[in-house]
């Protein structure tokens, strides 16, 4: 199936305005198989349901369009890092002002982000608050719901983290409500500025990478307005702020490299800039334990585990 020029041009002219993510052409691709099942359910063809969106269609079901066209892919301590320096290495550079440790988690998606979060930070000394933030209501449901099928379990969650976290529901597993309760799951739109802060830690994570310059910038600005002097902000593996904002500069702690705010940072970069080199700060602790990397076992074999 291919779809009509002004169909694609529509959808992503949509899918911009609403969230600020841009779809190239070369894309169609995606929009066949993201809005091909609305059409289908509505027995249509893709072309005759988006000439009926552009004809007057109310208000949530362009959300809807736009909700299907977000990318929802995550899994459990995603590219590793962040997490494993979370508690040895990152909380130490916090300024401890004797309040909790407040964390806002963007772009949440079904809610693999911000409980890996806080099993990485389950036996930290300070309380861990988390806003976790996403577009699509759809994926929020499910992560209030903290409820995975095997499959996904076994996309990056340690055997031992899902013994001590999660609850055996049928044929599936569910996040235990102490980790529940500790999370604000909330419909937010980048675009829109942000959760109220002050926050300590902010991850943005694989998501600038969908932006153009102007947005990435704009985004930037609003989380440096959020961020509690000293912060940090927490980007995806191939995302920096260098050649996008000059109000941030990088630094590495236990092998995860961070982005903090410089005194006035809410300000967008100038084009040109020159890349900052990274600080270094090193911390005296040991090491966070090596991450089991083998598939999770079925529930017999959980039993002999520690």
């Amino acid at each position: 199936m291919s779809i009509a020029p002004d169909t694609f041009a529509f959808v992503a002219d949509l899918v911009t305005r609403r969230s600020a993510i841009r779809l190239e052409p070369g894309k169609e691709y995606l929009v066949e198989s993201r809005l091909g099942p609305l059409a289908r359910e509505r027995g249509l063809g893709l072309d005759e349901f988006v000439r009926r969106l552009r004809s007057g269609a109310a208000d949530h079901e362009l959300a809807t369009v736009v909700e299907a066209m977000t990318t929802n892919e995550t899994s459990w301590f995603r590219d590793v890092a962040p997490f494993a320096a979370l508690r040895g290495h990152v909380l130490p550079l916090l300024r401890d002002s004797g309040q909790s440790v407040r964390i806002w988690s963007a772009a949440c998606s079904t809610g693999q982000e911000p409980y890996s979060i806080l099993m990485a930070l389950a036996d930290a000394p300070r309380t861990v608050e988390i806003v976790a933030t996403d577009l699509n209501e759809q994926v929020l449901g499910r992560a209030r719901e903290g409820v995975y099928s095997q499959l996904e379990v076994n996309r990056g969650l340690p055997a031992a983290m899902l013994v001590r976290h999660f609850e055996r529901v049928g044929a599936h597993w569910r996040v235990r409500a102490d980790l529940r309760s500790r999370v604000d799951f909330r419909r937010h739109n980048l675009m829109d500025g942000t959760p109220p802060g002050p926050f300590d830690l902010v991850f943005l994570r694989n998501v600038l990478i969908y932006f153009d310059l102007p947005t990435k910038r704009a985004v930037l600005d609003r989380v440096a307005r959020v961020l509690r002097p000293g912060g940090f902000l927490v980007l995806g593996a191939a995302e920096t702020t260098l050649g996008v904002h000059d109000g941030f500069e990088r630094v590495e702690a236990g092998g995860a490299v961070l982005h903090r705010p410089l005194p006035g940072a809410a300000r967008a970069a100038a084009p040109g800039l020159l890349p900052t080199p990274a600080r270094t700060f090193p911390v005296p602790v040991a090491p966070p334990p090596a991450r089991r990397t083998d598939p999770v076992p079925s529930t017999p074999q959980m039993r002999g585990l520690p």
